[in-house]
């Protein structure tokens, strides 16, 4: 198939351009810079401008385009280029999207989004049906969704992809924390109570390209491992994994000076579950969460052919 993809250079992007090609596929990434070698082509989603040619060409659109959730302080500022990252990829590709002639539009757009959705479920198990909650993240998935809709209403299969926080080498989540817990300082967060959904970064490629060749798949589905963990289990797979103890905790108020607003989402809980994927038939390689904390630390391969 041809796939154009938007956000190919990013954590997630990066490893399933390459398991899409080895899988194949020609795949065409989508830059806003200087188009710099084969298989890229420049846009400018600020401005709404992409060729339109580009999409008639393509049998599937992937976009995970968006600027780091976690990687500043969430001032004001940050907040809105959270926001204008991924509303302006997200609309523009779905405009031009349902601008085509129907025999020109792509069969799917597989459309990043978060779990982040869900807001704070306190020990609540939730799938895919329940509704956004109230928080920052919520409010930014909800919108972020919405702005793929021209696309659906144009009758293009949309997979909104509710990613949990994926484990992998580099993993946002995990690199901050690597130095701390091999020193032996690592610690869990507020009570260590708290729910957290995670998803190996293997499992996360395979569920990808499974929801990719599953036409009976559209709408939202959580990319999370059937088993979630609570913050202290998490915090101790980590510490297991570089073989040291974590026996220290970060009191919330602590969080909340360093972090701000985000200390809400960290303290919060997520019991998110995979309902789509398992009533699918899609087979996790890692639902254990040591095992995936060893792809984590370990660095083992995640692009398979």
């Amino acid at each position: 198939m041809r796939i154009l993809m938007a956000g190919a250079s990013g954590f997630l992007g990066t490893p399933l351009a390459e398991r899409l090609r080895l899988s194949g596929h020609d795949v065409t990434e989508l830059v806003r810079g200087p188009v710099e070698r084969g298989g890229q082509a420049r846009w400018t989603p600020s401005q709404g401008q992409l060729d339109p040619g580009l999409v008639a060409d393509a049998d599937v659109v992937v976009n995970l385009a968006g600027a780091n959730v976690g990687g500043k302080r969430w001032t004001a500022r940050y907040k809105s280029v959270l926001r204008s990252s991924r509303l302006d990829t997200t609309g523009t590709l779905a405009k031009v999207i349902k601008e085509l002639p129907a025999a020109d539009r792509p069969r799917v757009l597989l459309q990043a989004s978060a779990v982040g959705w869900y807001g704070d479920t306190g020990d609540t198990e939730v799938t895919e049906q329940a509704p956004a909650g109230n928080t920052f993240l919520a409010d930014l998935c909800r919108t972020w969704e919405a702005a793929a809709r021209p696309a659906e209403d144009a009758g293009t299969r949309v997979v909104l992809l509710r990613t949990a926080a994926s484990l992998g080498p580099g993993s946002a989540l995990i690199k901050p924390l690597l130095p701390l817990f091999r020193l032996g300082g690592g610690a869990r967060m507020g009570s260590g109570r708290q729910w957290l959904p995670w998803i190996a970064l293997p499992d996360w490629l395979g569920a990808v390209e499974f929801v990719l060749g599953r036409e009976e798949v559209a709408g939202p589905v959580n990319l999370v491992s059937p088993h979630p963990s609570t913050n202290n289990d998490f915090t101790k797979a980590l510490a297991r994994a570089v073989r040291r103890p974590a026996v220290l905790a970060v009191p919330g108020f602590a969080l909340a000076i360093g972090l701000g607003e985000m200390a809400g989402e960290v303290l919060g809980s997520q019991r998110v579950l995979p309902a789509v994927l398992e009533q699918a038939g899609f087979r996790w390689e890692y639902p254990d969460l040591d095992a995936a904390m060893r792809i984590a630390v370990e660095g083992e391969p995640t692009a398979r052919p």
